[in-house]
């Protein structure tokens, strides 16, 4: 059952022009930032070469792209989970599915699944492109897969976020908001520590901990933290579910 919802979600996101003009727009920004960072590496190979543990073509050309993607997901995931669950209250199809039989979590792990799934797409655009460097040169896979993991965890992460927002309310705006605001309170949170490295808020910043996946390196108390948070944030979506559930 979980495998049909996220179809049907699946089917219903790419039937939306948002999906299709805002995968356009992250595929320009990734593309202009891809080819002015492969000629910034061209331009700066010489002096490069001449220099100890000088970084690569992977840190130079393809780590600033996931760099950007993270800024593209905190804009853009607010926007898709709105609909997610404020969209069926406010078009009045939420009773439909609260009467069917299914259970909440599946419901939730659906919905979670499908949008993760799409988001997960922007990771798969810039692998593509970073292969394209292979043609001339050398590509550090070690750090290019720490990346799409980070990625897709920091994905999963948001999704997470914006779903229980959207199961809070009934209209779709004010989920957008909530969630963004969230992911900004969670970024201002990094801001507000980085000059002091044993600041407690550390623990809870999601870019914090994507920091090191970014580096390359594939931290288990990293990849923990992002597993527990989505976790716990789709628990809170289903026991949310649950008492409207019992309310009807």
């Amino acid at each position: 059952m979980i495998g049909i919802i996220a179809r049907k979600e699946l089917k219903s996101l790419f039937s939306s022009p948002l999906a299709w003009a805002m995968l356009a727009f992250v595929q320009i920004i990734l593309a202009w930032i891809f080819f002015s960072r492969l000629d910034a590496f061209l331009q700066y190979q010489g002096q490069l070469s001449q220099m100890p543990n000088a970084p690569g073509l992977t840190q130079i050309v393809v780590s600033p792209m996931f760099g950007v993607a993270t800024i593209v997901l905190l804009m853009s995931v607010p926007l898709f989970t709105m609909r997610l669950i404020a969209e069926e209250r406010r078009s009045q199809t939420m009773t439909f599915l609260l009467s069917a039989p299914v259970s909440m979590s599946e419901i939730v792990l659906g919905k979670f699944l499908a949008l993760l799934v799409f988001m997960l797409l922007i990771g798969i655009m810039i692998t593509v492109m970073s292969l394209a460097v292979l043609f001339g040169g050398k590509l550090d896979f070690g750090l290019l897969g720490a990346n799409l993991l980070g990625l897709a965890l920091l994905s999963a992460s948001f999704v997470a976020v914006g779903l229980y927002v959207s199961c809070l309310t009934a209209q779709p705006v004010v989920a957008a908001i909530g969630t963004l605001a969230i992911l900004l309170g969670l970024w201002l949170i990094n801001i507000n520590a980085t000059n002091d490295p044993d600041n407690l808020s550390h623990l809870f910043s999601l870019l914090k901990h994507y920091d090191n996946f970014g580096k390359g390196v594939v931290a288990l108390s990293d990849t923990i933290f992002f597993l527990v948070f989505t976790a716990t944030f789709l628990l809170l979506a289903i026991r949310r579910l649950d008492a409207d559930r019992l309310r009807a």
